[in-house]
């Protein structure tokens, strides 16, 4: 008798603290055609994706350091920034 077989969970990892942690476990952010970043909250909009921790302490560092910019291939407009600022605000602290 064989053991049953474990599903396979995607993983991807935080582009602020590098952490490899279970895809549901990360918000996603798209790239859209024209260099929005967007919210993914269900993980399947087109474009390029980058994830990040639901922690403020990831999204400041994703947001200050440009690694947002790097990980999308895109330069990030002022006023997305700050609405991804925003966002980051509603989420736990560290």
């Amino acid at each position: 008798m064989m053991g049953a077989k474990s599903k396979h969970l995607p993983q991807r990892t935080c582009i602020a603290c590098r952490q490899i942690k279970e895809k549901k476990a990360l918000i996603r952010l798209a790239s859209t055609e024209n260099g929005i970043a967007e919210i993914d909250v269900f993980g399947n909009k087109p474009g390029r994706g980058a994830y990040l921790c639901p922690k403020k302490t990831c999204w400041e560092l994703a947001l200050r350091k440009n690694r947002l910019d790097y990980a999308l291939r895109t330069k990030l407009h002022d006023d997305n920034q700050q609405t991804l600022r925003e966002y980051s605000h509603n989420l736990e602290g560290s």
